[in-house]
């Protein structure tokens, strides 16, 4: 299914690398290390039990109890276009608080493994290369750089569009 796009430049002016500094919890989905602001992160736990809800797209996993508030889960790897592959030990799933619109949604996504939280400075954050024209990634706040490797920061409030969020909500409701 082909998506379209919007180029970051005309709905979110890229972020100073100064603003994109901080905390970030790191990640795995396959061989790539992902990165997302910690002050995003409201839990992370071990896979659990996923009721999977009807007329959902593939990479919804379903829905979970988080002390009696049920939420949405994920799959990343899925949504990213990766390969489906069975979940281990190490799965797990991390609670995000994400913006969709003028409100806050809690959302569980499930990521192969949590590797680590990094303090990013400006110097260790380089902005998203251009892929060309017809490829952007509003949902990339940009690469960094540590120890010689390179881990994509994720904006996880883009990687959901508002349009996606409220079909999940509304299938809850």
């Amino acid at each position: 299914m082909p998506s379209t796009l919007i180029a970051s430049s005309e709905s979110n002016p890229a972020l100073r690398t100064e603003e994109r500094a901080g905390k970030y919890l790191v990640f795995h989905l396959g061989k790539e290390e992902f990165g997302i602001r910690v002050l995003k992160v409201r839990e992370i736990m071990g896979i659990q039990g996923i009721t999977a809800v009807p007329q959902t797209p593939a990479y919804v996993k379903g829905v979970i109890n988080l002390r009696g508030k049920v939420i949405p889960v994920v799959d990343l790897r899925l949504k990213f276009g990766l390969p489906e592959i069975e979940y281990t030990q190490r799965t797990c799933i991390i609670v995000v608080q994400v913006q969709a619109d003028s409100h806050g949604m809690m959302m569980g996504i499930v990521v192969d493994g949590v590797a680590e939280v990094l303090n990013l400075v400006p110097g260790d954050i380089e902005d998203t290369p251009d892929f060309g024209q017809g490829v952007v990634t509003p949902y990339l706040l940009g690469m960094a750089k540590i120890k010689g490797k390179v881990k994509i920061l994720l904006d996880i409030d883009q990687v959901l569009t508002s349009q996606e969020l409220h079909g999940i909500e509304s299938v809850l409701q």
